[in-house]
C-alpha cells in the first residue's frame, strides 16, 4: 500500500495550440507574454513514499536517548554555563589478558590492530583502565657521564578530557623510589589534541650504574586545566635494570591507571630536621692543577635532587668552596644563586694559588646551601675531598694530583660533611 498525492496541473510549456491561434507566430508561444497568469504558485512535485518508511520516520526501536547538539561541545558559544550531554551507554567488551609487559619493544604498526585498523585490541572498550591511549618513548643510558636521556616521541589515542573531546596533554617523569620536584621533568603542552607529538629529549644527569639497578622511570601523561587541576590521563613505568648501557631502546606502551601514593620525601623538609644522605642530592666537581700557574681549579658545574628546603617544595641554592687549613679570605669563594629549582646548573670556575707540595696537605671543602632572605641559610649537604677522604671523594683526589694538567670530573653525593654545628646531629 502506497500514499500518493494527486499529479499537478500540466505546466504551460506543455500545452496544445488551439486551431485559431495559427496566426499568432510560432515564437509567442514560448515568450514569456504568452504564459497566461496564475492566481498561486506551481504546486510541488509528487512524493511517494511506502507504507513501512512512514511508519519507520516515527518510530525508534529502544530507548529514547537525546540528541547531543554540536553547540553543547563549544560552551564559549553560549551566554549561560552548561554541561556537556552524558555520553552514550556502550557495552564493555573483555579483552584478552596476557602475559609480559605491554607494548614494550613494538614499533609503529607491530601492535594488533582491528578490522578497521584504527584501534588496537587491548583498548576496544570503553573502561577507564584501558581505554587511555598510547606513549612512544626513548631511553639510553650514557654511563660515561652519568646521564639517563629521555626521548618523548608521541602519544595515540588519549582519552579525551575536555568538554570538546580533545585534550590539552602533557608529561611528566618521575624516578622511584624518591619521587619527588628534585627528580621530577616535564615536557611542553600541547593543546587541543589526542595524539600529540612532542619530539622532547629530557635529561636526568647525575645517574649511576647503581641507581639502574635499582630505579624505576615513571612517565605520567596529564591534561592541563588553566582553570582548575589538571587530571591525570595514564602512566607507564620501566624498570631501569633492563635497560642495557649505550643501548638507545624505544618502548610503545599502553598507559595503565596506577593508585598513586604520595612519597615521603615529597614534603619539604623541616628547619632543623635531619635529611637522609640519600635525599640529600648530588654535586658534579671538576678538578685540575696548572702546573704552569701553579694553582688549584676547582670548578662546580651542577648539582641533582636536591633537597627541597623552602615551603613551595623547591631551594635557591648556591655553593660554598673553602680549602682547608684557612688561608683567609683567598681560600674561600661561593657561586651565585640559582631561584627555585632543585637540579641547578652553575658551570662556574674558581682558582686557588698553592704549589702541588702544599695541596697534597690540604682539603677541599664543598658545601650547598639554600639562600633565604633575612634569614639564616639552610644547609642542604656538603663533601670533602684531601687525603683524609675514602672511597670515591679519595680517588677523585688522587687523580688530580697523579694527572697533572687534566680535568677530572665526578660525582659526589652530599652528606653531613660541612654542616654547622646547630645542624648536626646528637
Amino acid at each position: 500500500m502506497s500514499v500518493s498525492k494527486p499529479p499537478p496541473l500540466p505546466s504551460t510549456s506543455h500545452l496544445a495550440l488551439p486551431a485559431s491561434s495559427t496566426s499568432t507566430p510560432p515564437s509567442s508561444a514560448t515568450s514569456p507574454s504568452a504564459t497566461p497568469h496564475h492566481t498561486g504558485p506551481p504546486p510541488p512535485s509528487p512524493v511517494k513514499i511506502s507504507m513501512q518508511e512512514h511508519f519507520a520516520i516515527n518510530v525508534c526501536p529502544g530507548p529514547i536517548l537525546p540528541i547531543p547538539q554540536i553547540s553543547d561541545f563549544f560552551p564559549r558559544f553560549h551566554d549561560y554555563p552548561c554541561t556537556p550531554p552524558p555520553p552514550r551507554e556502550k557495552k564493555i567488551l573483555k579483552e584478552e589478558t596476557f602475559n609480559g609487559d605491554m607494548g614494550v619493544g613494538f614499533k609503529d604498526g607491530e601492535r594488533r590492530l582491528d578490522n578497521n585498523g584504527d584501534r588496537e585490541e587491548t583498548v576496544d572498550s570503553d573502561d577507564e583502565d584501558t581505554y587511555l591511549g598510547t606513549l612512544e618513548f626513548t631511553l639510553l643510558f650514557d654511563q660515561e657521564n652519568n646521564c639517563l636521556h629521555c626521548t618523548i616521541n608521541k602519544g595515540k589515542g588519549l582519552k579525551a578530557m575536555d568538554s570538546n573531546g580533545l585534550a590539552d596533554p602533557y608529561v611528566k617523569l618521575h624516578l622511584l623510589p624518591g619521587a619527588s620536584k628534585a627528580n621530577k621533568l616535564r615536557t611542553k603542552t600541547l593543546k587541543n589534541t589526542l595524539n600529540p607529538i612532542w619530539n622532547e629529549e629530557l635529561v636526568y644527569h647525575g645517574i649511576t650504574a647503581a641507581d639502574m639497578t635499582t630505579k624505576t622511570l615513571r612517565l605520567c601523561v596529564c591534561d592541563m586545566d588553566r582553570l582548575g587541576r589538571n587530571e591525570f590521563i595514564g602512566e607507564v613505568r620501566v624498570a631501569l635494570k633492563k635497560l642495557r648501557e649505550g643501548e638507545n631502546k624505544r618502548y610503545n606502551m599502553g598507559l595503565e591507571r596506577i593508585t598513586q601514593n604520595k612519597e615521603a620525601n615529597n614534603q619539604p623538609v623541616e628547619p632543623g630536621m635531619v635529611v637522609a644522605e640519600e635525599e640529600r642530592g648530588r654535586i658534579l666537581l671538576s678538578l685540575c692543577y696548572n702546573t704552569e700557574k701553579g694553582c688549584l681549579l676547582v670548578g662546580v658545574i651542577r648539582c641533582a635532587h636536591l633537597a627541597a628546603m623552602d615551603s613551595n617544595g623547591y631551594s635557591d641554592p648556591f655553593v660554598k668552596i673553602t680549602l682547608q687549613p684557612d688561608m683567609g679570605k683567598k681560600s674561600k669563594n661561593k657561586t651565585t644563586v640559582k631561584k627555585k629549582t632543585l637540579n641547578p646548573e652553575f658551570n662556574e670556575e674558581f682558582s686557588y694559588e698553592v704549589t702541588l707540595d702544599q695541596l697534597a696537605k690540604k682539603t677541599l671543602e664543598i658545601s650547598v646551601w639554600d639562600y633565604d632572605l633575612g634569614m639564616s641559610n639552610d644547609f642542604i649537604g656538603g663533601v670533602e675531598l684531601g687525603i683524609n677522604a675514602s672511597g670515591q671523594r679519595l680517588r677523585h683526589w688522587f687523580d688530580c694530583l697523579k694527572n697533572k694538567g687534566k680535568k677530572v670530573e665526578y660525582w659526589h653525593t652530599l652528606t653531613q660533611q660541612g654542616a654547622p654545628s646547630s645542624d648536626k646531629p646528637d
